[in-house]
């Protein structure tokens, strides 16, 4: 019987540079280490500029680091080609969007069958499973509607629905309500809590306030490209 991955991220003495047109590099992680479980429902926050979004980036297989390693389900996807890179993005994870990235002039049926479509499965079955996602976000009724008919809240739903329509074990979610009001935004928060709890699917949560990542078990905190706390969710902000 194969093992299955509890470990879904390792992330080991990760280190990010970018290039200054000037000459010479600006060094924006350093040292990032740890580990993300299965089921585990993380936030990792920081102030604007903390390189928490570089990160993010690393972790969504969106970039690569300098140096260090990074195993997502155990493989080593550090070394990956930009190809494969999107292969593991597209089998691995789900995305959600603080400015939803949905394509404005297909239908949110479209739009929900977009990441099934790069997996090569028969129109009937992207039509299916599609239709099953928004059902579970209470979209059903409004598949043929365009992104541009619906709420702030609703588009989120739809982001959610894409995201979970390649039935992923991870959600990455960056700034996820940074869009919407707090009412709405708390609902979304909620419905992330219950696929985590109730499907166990793992949620990796970028955010830059710490009234959101609360809905978070975890908190890992960077602030100037390192990790200051990695533990239980504090009870307040202060000391970070």
């Amino acid at each position: 019987m194969k093992k299955i991955q509890d470990t879904v991220i390792s992330l080991k003495k990760i280190n990010k540079s970018f290039p200054l047109e000037m000459g010479g590099v600006q060094q924006v992680l350093f040292d990032i280490n740890f580990d993300i479980k299965a089921g585990e429902f993380v936030a990792v926050m920081g102030p604007s500029g903390s390189g928490k979004s570089t990160c993010m980036n690393i972790i969504g297989a969106l970039d690569t680091p300098t140096s260090g390693t990074y195993e997502l389900y155990g493989r080593d996807v550090t070394g990956l080609t930009p190809d494969e890179l999107a292969m593991a993005r597209n089998e691995s994870i789900g995305f959600v969007f603080q400015q939803f990235n949905l394509l404005p002039k297909r239908s949110v049926l479209d739009n929900v069958m977009l990441p099934l479509m790069y997996r090569g499965l028969p129109m009937g079955d992207r039509i299916a499973r599609a239709r099953e996602m928004l059902r579970r976000v209470g979209l059903e009724k409004f598949e043929s509607y365009l992104p541009t008919q619906l709420s702030g809240g609703m588009k989120q739903r739809v982001a959610i629905a894409r995201a979970l329509a390649g039935e992923p074990k991870l959600i990455l979610a960056d700034e996820p309500t940074g869009a919407l009001d707090s009412k709405m935004g708390n609902e979304i928060l909620q419905f992330f809590k219950q696929l985590n709890q109730d499907m166990g699917i793992t949620i990796v949560m970028i955010t830059h306030e710490f009234d959101i990542a609360k809905y978070a078990n975890r908190l890992i905190h960077i602030r100037d490209g390192k990790i200051n706390y990695d533990g239980k969710m504090p009870r307040d902000d202060r000391g970070l």
